[in-house]
């Protein structure tokens, strides 16, 4: 069952067929939605290579999207969704790319794993509109034995304007999704009290990604990005940032 807290938004907004099969054309249609989504498979990978034969929970998995990337790989993969909905394109999309992945329903606050049972916990896109997003981060990493993976939009880019719009909006309609943004001493701090330190980061996209969507032209994109991160702006001010952060030496 799912508990109280699935009457927030972000429970209500995916247990919903259309939405399910959408989800993937919508975030990651289009070059610059490839890129994205490209750019994050290929920096999740290094963060957790080699990965042949790790185990890898993904937690929020949606449509299977990384586990299904991480499973090509050689993980042996589990992935969790509170949406019944969005798991049964999980796994169609798994059967159609023709890897196992174990799909599973359940709750990123309550994950229902003994403790230490995976090598390494993945969660994308999740930690943003969660209802209790430190209780989450516990559960990450007690499951976790070496190492997890997830990403934020900062506070300190363009996304925070932006995440303020989506607030307002959404208490006029539910149906827009709200985020919340972090700062990296937040986030350091909440896998700190659980014996994580955070080894290595990377930052995705200076510019609003409603800007490179609109222009369209991943050529374009790389270029001005590029050109910001030679220059330093983007490890000040880039967003969405995925993390890794490992256990402590106890």
């Amino acid at each position: 069952m799912r508990p109280a807290l699935s009457e927030h938004y972000s429970y209500e907004v995916y247990a919903d067929p259309q939405m399910a099969e959408r989800f993937d054309a919508l975030r990651f249609g289009g070059p610059i939605g490839r890129l994205i989504a490209d750019t994050q498979e290929q920096q999740i990978a290094e963060f957790l290579a080699p990965l042949a034969g790790r185990q890898v929970l993904d937690v929020g998995t949606g449509t299977g999207r990384a586990a299904i990337a991480l499973a090509r790989r050689g993980a042996a993969v589990t992935g969790v969704d509170a949406s019944r909905e969005m798991l049964d394109v999980a796994e169609r999309r798994a059967r159609e790319a023709d890897v196992r992945v174990a799909f599973v329903r359940g709750d990123v606050h309550a994950l229902d794993f003994a403790d230490r049972s995976f090598d390494a916990v993945v969660c994308l896109r999740v930690l943003m509109h969660t209802p209790d997003w430190r209780r989450s981060v516990g559960e990450l990493c007690r499951v976790a034995r070496r190492q997890v993976v997830f990403d934020y939009p900062a506070r300190w880019s363009v996304a925070a304007l932006q995440a303020l719009g989506r607030t307002v909006t959404h208490a006029l309609n539910r149906r827009v999704e709200a985020y919340r943004v972090f700062s990296s001493r937040q986030v350091a701090a909440a896998l700190a009290a659980h014996g994580f330190r955070i080894a290595a980061e990377h930052r995705q996209f200076v510019l609003p990604i409603a800007l490179h969507k609109r222009i369209g032209s991943a050529g374009w994109t790389t270029r001005v990005e590029g050109a910001m991160s030679h220059a330093g702006v983007t490890r000040r001010f880039g967003s969405p940032v995925t993390i890794v952060a490992e256990r402590c030496a106890s």
